[in-house]
């Protein structure tokens, strides 16, 4: 990718996340007190020796839209790994090392209540090492996402389940994805699912 594009993305970066934080300054700001904060883990990427925290916001007056901010990170498992057949059987070990993403959902009924959509975008760092190479390498994507999911609060309180799937455009950013003479294969599209734990304030 050049440079001139690279300098284009990180702009868009930063132009929806400094709005992101104006949004979030005035509904925090405001007088009336009908905000909503929740905050959210992503219990898998734990399992897979990673992190996962978010924090949405739902915006005064507004019973369907929620605003967020997240970070992660995790082992993939070989079963992600070889999704794409161009890395399948090639020794590969992959760590999401670094993430940080924005989110906004629109939720059907009510915020944080049964069916939603969303829309994610990401600056992820990946580290991948071979069987074949000493050492590893790192790269950087952009991650463009399109997700949908349910929202379960199964005590009637503030607490809720969260599970949901999407499907991703994905282009590298900086970095490298070759070890050695070997190539880690970046996939444009790619398809997640996962659950995620909450409970708003």
């Amino acid at each position: 990718m050049n440079l001139i594009k690279t300098n284009k993305i990180a702009a868009l970066v930063i132009l929806m996340t400094i709005l992101t934080f104006n949004i979030l300054a005035q509904e925090l700001g405001s007088k009336e007190n009908n905000t909503e904060i929740s905050l959210e883990i992503d219990p898998a990427t734990f399992v897979f020796n990673g992190y996962g925290f978010h924090i949405r916001l739902k915006p005064q007056n507004s019973n369907h839209l929620l605003f967020g901010l997240g970070t992660y990170a995790m082992d993939m498992p070989d079963i992600l790994i070889e999704l794409n057949s161009n890395n399948k059987d090639k020794g590969w070990d992959v760590r999401l090392n670094q993430a940080y993403g924005l989110f906004g959902e629109y939720h059907f009924e009510e915020v944080n209540k049964k069916w939603f959509v969303g829309e994610q975008i990401s600056i992820q760092e990946y580290k991948i090492s071979n069987d074949i190479e000493e050492g590893n390498k790192k790269f950087s994507n952009l991650l463009l996402m399109t997700y949908g999911g349910y929202t379960w609060k199964p005590f009637s309180s503030n607490f809720y389940i969260k599970p949901w799937a999407g499907i991703a455009y994905t282009s590298k950013i900086s970095g490298e994805n070759n070890h050695g003479n070997l190539e880690y294969d970046i996939a444009p599209i790619l398809m997640f699912a996962t659950l995620h734990i909450g409970y708003t304030f």
